[in-house]
């Protein structure tokens, strides 16, 4: 018998013999226990234009069944939120705060209409261009201010980048191939500044554009786009709480 197989033989006899004993398994040899995700952040965690579960609550769920313990989500975020909107919430509103502290997980995903599409910019990069500095420093408070609410006890930070800042897929190639060109180089300074603030502050990143695009992010999302071409859809948000799931996991086994 392989180690791999050995090892799962042994996780299903000992969960057997816990739950004989009247105890709680987890798949990580543990007795279960409860902990809470927080999403901050825009449309995108809120869930806008689909009529499904938006990925935080599915991030949960799926968590709950590969760890075994009972996950909860509170989703605090806000559809048109900007990266100024999430700072303020963590500043000034005190039920956010209040769940934030509890938080063992927090997921933020934001930015996006910090540069979003308007008819006086158009397709010109360089007129949006000067608001990614701002938005950069504004993720970098929301992500410290984060970390010194949950300080006193271990915790997970998630930064979630995007698949397309305007409009994705076949809804962009629609709006002829300026407009594409535009939004991938808007996609590539605001992502590049999620990931970048990521790696300063430790924080987890979860890379959507791969997992909506593919690893060289050459696929066309537009199946997990709603009819708006700008939020996703069900599948899409599957998709999104997948590669969460499996970035948060990563983490919890690295930290024991």
């Amino acid at each position: 018998m392989s180690a791999y197989w050995l090892g799962r033989a042994l996780t299903v006899l000992l969960a057997a013999a816990c739950v004989a004993a009247g105890c709680a398994w987890t798949a990580r040899g543990s007795t279960a226990k409860a902990f809470s995700i927080v999403a901050l952040g825009d449309s995108v965690p809120r869930g806008t234009n689909c009529s499904c579960t938006p990925y935080p609550p599915l991030t949960a769920t799926g968590l709950s069944k590969t760890t075994g313990d009972k996950v909860t989500a509170t989703n605090d975020s806000v559809a048109g939120y900007t990266t100024k909107n999430v700072l303020n919430q963590l500043n000034n509103n005190q039920n956010v705060i209040d769940h934030v502290k509890k938080a063992d997980v927090v997921e933020i995903e934001i930015g996006a209409n910090d540069v979003a599409y308007g008819s006086t910019c158009g397709t010109s990069v360089d007129c949006y261009a000067p608001n990614v500095p701002t938005m950069k420093a504004n993720l970098l408070s929301i992500v410290r201010r984060t970390q010194s609410l949950v300080s006193r006890h271990k915790h997970v930070l998630v930064l979630l980048d995007y698949w397309s800042v305007w409009l994705g897929g076949k809804y962009a190639a629609h709006k002829g191939q300026a407009y594409v060109a535009a939004a991938e180089e808007m996609t590539d300074r605001v992502d590049s500044a999620i990931k970048s603030t990521a790696q300063k502050t430790g924080s987890a990143y979860v890379d959507l554009r791969a997992a909506f695009k593919g690893p060289s992010y050459s696929y066309d999302e537009t199946r997990y786009l709603s009819n708006d071409g700008d939020h996703p859809n069900a599948a899409g948000h599957k998709k999104i709480a997948d590669a969460t799931e499996a970035v948060i996991e990563r983490r919890l086994g690295s930290s024991g």
